[in-house]
């Protein structure tokens, strides 16, 4: 070859740049189309797809082993052994298509299955019921070309959103998440009959969801996806639950990490998983299990994030629904399938009404007897019988065919009775029933869809049911939730702060997601983060925690101008600000200084001594200063004038009072939390050492503190309230045992906080039914139905003592059912806040 024709050669798509130009492009879209991303049409990949036609066609209502079936599969998947393996495991853990047998895993542990050889599946009566149909399949070649493999399996299900997928291919990935069987088949419907519907994620393995974020499953949702965790004790905490796609073995290794790296605090976990997940968690000493819930949320997989991201194959091409258009589409093809399956039945109903039409007249007219003539050629029988059925040819609803003829030739002739006919007769009337109601079904196609899908849910959907509980979360503040797990020191005269120094003065515990605030004394302010060593500034007079969004924590502060020599007082809070930026606290002089700094966290204002210099021109050089005539104003601020003249010393008289009004506390009863943003219902203004006193269903109550980083059961909470000793309490109850209602009014005794007391009477199905604290209870009962129903109103004040908070009560009524009960606020009453409404 010419050096013109190598360069040729060499520059042409035949040549070996030419192949590097398709070769890339050929792999993606092998990958994409026949690897990683579902069809549309089937919601199945490739492998399978194959995975369950090989199923189907050993089918035989038996067990196969999977490494028979493995076998099988391999027919028409040109990859190994092991891919189809892992690909069956993964359909029968789903638990739909595949019937098992044998020990295949636990998507919750991560256990795997055991070896192919050792278990076994078949599909499952509901793969059989909406994956096949031989007559609605197109087929294609296998890779091999020995075998036909179908293009999609016929689906009248939307399998994609009932079981999900996840796969990456080359240049894009698809996540769709699995969603609940009876949830779909109702949506569905609801699409066929024109309503609205919405689709939300449901997982195998239960916990709780948030769909805040879901965005119809599209690219650049998400959703926030828990565990369930329950406090068994103070001391201790159990999961009952693993978030999707995260195994007991990941959850464990998670929390351990978590408690090594000090953002939590337990002694042990152990895994007491079998039926169900099960794994304790022992609080270390002096732990609050409410903080310790939340931090698990935000420091282990307790809580994850999930994005979904949906991808299928369309038309040989890569598409990015949302689920309600997944659904949609699955609807209109499952609409299309079961049209075709009928128009086929149709058409094999026609025919059998055809034939059975013409053996009846064959019969009946005896045509048959044309056989027993003697024609000179079989041809000529043919046409013979053919004339025969000219007068008949009406009756029929398409042309007699030589087809028919011999069909009804090969057919046995013997005597013919009045029975045979009759019989053919009944066959005719029976099909014209069916062809009607084939008809029927095509001319109210939708109904017929819908019909359907009422049978799937009723044939399969029980046990079925939606296991993860949709719910708002609230969000978790990483720092207000992790433990202390460093301490803080200062050296005052070089300017240092960190956790590194531990031979200087020890300030606080922290943790490292924590900011330190720190002033000096040239009036400079600076907020940075813990770390081992940095500078703030020379001379600092305070160091500590930093709050952030802190409204009630005052500075209290006089600071002589560095220009002027005029000493001023102003009190500020420090709420948002800049990390490791300085602010100038004073007029802005580098000679200025500060007097007197105090940190009030209730907004304290005290009295201080003012001692001015001996040699000053000032007649009085003692002076006093109340703060509590200083507004609270921004840091930024200059204050107010104290004095002209140069000041000596300035010391405390005497300390103060909170300036600031009683707290306001909410509680919300969406995320059962406390809160001071004004959600849900107001408990009332508080000070710094009131209480909360909680009621619930199982007849308890509780004293809790202020503490925003509570959470509360808010499915048991009867009632919750700002606490007053003072208050008598007025409950109704279920006395189970003896069927009846008791009542009693009590005070509580008990000063144990965090802590629930029992004071209904002990036993099974014990609950309260009503409990308030107003001062003139009155309950309205109803009993009753229909034209018997009975109303009164009890006012349980004045026919109820009040007793110990142990003691059982009175008898106020027989148990029923139907009965009803509710508070009613008595007439000219202004309290009717002290109502759980």
């Amino acid at each position: 070859m010419s050096k013109a024709k190598k360069e040729e050669y060499k520059h042409s798509d035949s040549g070996i740049s030419g192949q590097y130009k398709t070769w890339f492009l050929d792999y993606a879209s092998y990958v994409i189309l026949e690897r990683a991303v579902p069809a549309i049409e089937d919601g199945l990949k490739p492998v399978q797809r194959r995975i369950l036609h090989a199923m189907k066609e050993m089918d035989d209502g038996r067990f196969n082993k999977v490494a028979n079936i493995i076998g099988q599969s391999m027919q028409y998947h040109p990859h190994g052994d092991a891919s189809i393996g892992d690909a069956l495991v993964n359909l029968g853990q789903k638990d739909l298509l595949i019937e098992t047998q044998g020990n295949w895993g636990d998507v919750r542990t991560g256990d795997d299955a055991a070896a192919p050889r050792y278990i076994e599946a078949r599909p499952s009566k509901f793969a059989l019921e909406v994956a096949f149909n031989n007559k609605t399949t197109q087929w294609q070649l296998s890779y091999d070309g020995r075998k036909n493999e179908p293009v999609t399996l016929p689906m009248k299900f939307p399998l994609l959103l009932s079981q999900g997928a996840e796969g990456i291919a080359v240049g894009l990935a698809t996540k769709i998440l699995p969603h609940n069987f009876c949830e779909l088949i109702e949506a569905s419907v609801k699409y066929y009959k024109g309503k609205k519907f919405e689709l939300f994620p449901d997982f195998i393995t239960g916990g709780m969801i948030d769909v805040t974020n879901y965005n119809d499953g599209i690219r650049g949702g998400k959703v926030r996806v828990r565990a369930r965790i329950e406090e068994l004790d103070k001391k201790t905490l159990i999961i009952k639950d693993v978030p999707y796609g995260t195994t007991t073995t990941q959850l464990i290794d998670s929390i351990i990490r978590a408690n090594d790296s000090g953002k939590i605090k337990i002694k042990k976990v152990t895994d007491n998983t079998a039926a169900e997940v099960e794994i304790s968690i022992d609080l270390a000493p002096g732990i609050s299990p409410d903080i310790t819930i939340d931090a698990l949320y935000a420091f282990t997989d307790c809580e994850i994030s999930i994005s979904p991201n949906a991808c299928v194959i369309e038309g040989q091409k890569p598409t990015f629904p949302g689920v309600a258009e997944l659904l949609k589409f699955s609807a209109d093809h499952t609409r299309d399938l079961l049209k075709q399956e009928l128009e086929i039945k149709l058409r094999e109903l026609l025919e059998k009404w055809h034939y059975t039409s013409l053996e009846k007249i064959f019969f009946e007219e005896k045509i048959y007897k044309e056989l027993e003539k003697k024609h000179e050629t079989w041809d000529k029988v043919i046409i013979a019988i053919d004339k025969a059925f000219a007068p008949f040819k009406v009756q029929l609803k398409r042309e007699i065919t030589r087809e028919d003829i011999l069909k009804l030739t090969e057919k046995p002739v013997r005597r013919i009775y009045k029975l045979d006919i009759d019989d053919l007769n009944e066959q005719i009337k029976s099909l014209e029933n069916e062809i009607a109601q084939v008809r029927h079904h095509l001319e109210f196609l939708t109904d017929y869809a819908i019909a359907y899908y009422e049978e799937l849910l009723k044939k399969f959907g029980k046990g079925r049911e939606r296991k993860t509980e949709i719910k708002l979360f609230d969000t978790i503040q990483a720092k207000s939730v992790a433990i202390a797990n460093a301490k803080i020191y200062v050296n005052r005269s070089e300017g240092f702060v960190g956790t590194s120094l531990k031979k200087d003065e020890f300030i606080d515990d922290c943790s490292d997601l924590d900011d330190i605030i720190a002033f000096t004394k040239s009036g400079k302010m600076k907020v940075v983060k813990v770390s081992d060593k940095v500078f703030i500034g020379k001379d600092i007079i305070h160091v500590a925690v930093f709050k952030k969004n802190d409204e009630r924590t005052t500075y209290n502060m006089i600071y002589a101008d560095g220009k002027k020599g005029i000493s001023y007082a102003k009190r500020f809070n420090v709420t948002g600000i800049t990390r490791d930026k300085e602010y100038d606290l004073t007029k802005g002089d580098e000679r200025s200084k500060v007097h007197y700094f105090s940190v009030n966290p209730n907004g304290e204002a005290e009295v201080v001594r003012i001692l001015l210099t001996p040699g000053c021109s000032a007649r009085n050089k003692e002076l006093d200063f109340y703060f509590e005539t200083l507004e609270i104003r921004s840091r930024g601020s200059i204050g107010n004038q104290v004095t002209k003249y140069p000041v000596k010393s300035i010391r405390i008289l005497e300390k103060g009072k909170s300036t600031l009004d009683q707290r306001k506390l909410w509680f919300d009863d969406t995320f059962g939390r406390l809160n001071l943003e004004e959600k849900g219902k107001l408990l009332g203004n508080f000070d710094g050492d009131d209480k909360i006193i909680v009621i619930y269903k199982d007849g308890n109550y509780e004293i809790t503190g202020q503490e925003i980083t509570q959470r509360f059961d808010v499915d048991n909470i009867e009632l919750i309230e700002k606490f007053d000793p003072e208050k008598i309490i007025t409950a109704v109850y279920i006395d189970n045992e003896k069927l009846q209602y008791n009542v009693k009014r009590f005070k509580i005794e008990t000063n144990t906080l965090n802590s629930k007391f029992l004071f209904i009477k002990e036993g099974k199905d014990n609950r309260l039914m009503k409990v308030t604290t107003a001062n003139e209870p009155i309950l309205e009962m109803q009993s009753g139905r229909g034209t018997q129903i009975r109303k009164a109103k009890i006012k349980l004040h004045k026919v109820v003592d009040i007793m110990g908070w142990r003691a059982i009560g009175n008898k106020l009524t027989d148990y029923s059912k139907s009965d009803q009960m509710e508070w009613v606020t008595p007439e000219n009453s202004p309290q009717k806040d002290l109502f759980n409404e």
